[in-house]
């Protein structure tokens, strides 16, 4: 079945791309919006990538780049994702799309409303159901993952990373201080613990623990001192990086539960 419904995501990251690609997969139209140079560190799995690529495939989903509303919707004509850099989010009065997800994860710093469209949704901590959202899907990772809160908000934000094989902080990359990001080794690259996989402005940033390179930025960007830079897995060759995560699925899954929610049927 395939829907007439407009969905607009705003934010195209590695959750925003899990969400994505299940409701694509669903039928619907979409267009995502991003910043002028994101920061994505799981880039091999998020329609981001598209701003520096142009095109990017994700199990089978493909996203491309598109320049005004005119392009976007021949790209959606193609059965394509449309990415459009929209820091301003101006695309989203011109298209006027039925649905709005809010997959910034900016924890309380968005300037969506719930006004902005007929159906609103938002993603993790920041927002709450019936006051700037229609609904909120639950991002942290536990029993609740992908819950839809049609009242209420998710759990707040601790600053603290779900734990993956036992391991939370410290399969984080943090910039050391603020200047330019190299990276030093590939996505999917096996590494050990204390080695040198980047550098920010010359100074080394090293792995915590061994593991498989995850998430990563791309070379060449500014990043400021504490700045999340990539990601290791302690899992290691067990996983595939060019995957959607169950995370990811899991918040997909709770926004196409909402919006079959409110839409008609």
């Amino acid at each position: 079945m395939k829907y007439a419904e407009t969905v607009l995501i705003k934010g195209a990251g590695d959750l925003a791309s899990g969400v994505a690609h299940r409701i694509q997969r669903a039928g619907f139209r979409q267009i995502m919006t991003e910043l002028p140079r994101p920061l994505t560190v799981r880039r091999s799995v998020s329609f981001s990538s598209a701003v520096y690529e142009g095109t990017i495939e994700i199990e089978g989903v493909r996203a491309r780049r598109a320049s005004s509303l005119a392009e976007a919707e021949e790209v959606i004509q193609q059965g394509e994702i449309a990415l459009v850099v929209d820091p301003e989010s101006r695309l989203l009065a011109q298209w006027r799309p039925v649905v709005l997800v809010d997959a910034t994860m900016t924890k309380g710093g968005s300037s969506t409303r719930i006004d902005d469209a007929p159906v609103v949704i938002g993603l993790g901590p920041g927002f709450e159901a019936g006051r700037q959202v229609h609904a909120v899907v639950e991002t942290k990772r536990g029993h609740d993952l992908g819950k839809v809160y049609y009242r209420g908000a998710a759990a707040a934000n601790t600053g603290v990373p779900g734990e993956v094989a036992g391991v939370s902080l410290k399969r984080l990359l943090r910039a050391p201080e603020a200047g330019v990001f190299k990276a030093l080794v590939e996505l999917g690259d096996l590494v050990e613990a204390g080695q040198i996989v980047a550098e920010v402005s010359g100074v080394p940033v090293r792995a915590s623990i061994s593991g498989l390179v995850r998430g990563l930025l791309y070379s060449g960007l500014e990043v400021t001192r504490g700045m999340k830079i990539g990601d290791i897995d302690p899992r290691g060759a067990a996983i595939d990086f060019r995957t959607i995560s169950d995370k990811a699925r899991a918040v997909g899954g709770g926004v196409l539960e909402a919006l079959l929610h409110f839409l008609p049927r």
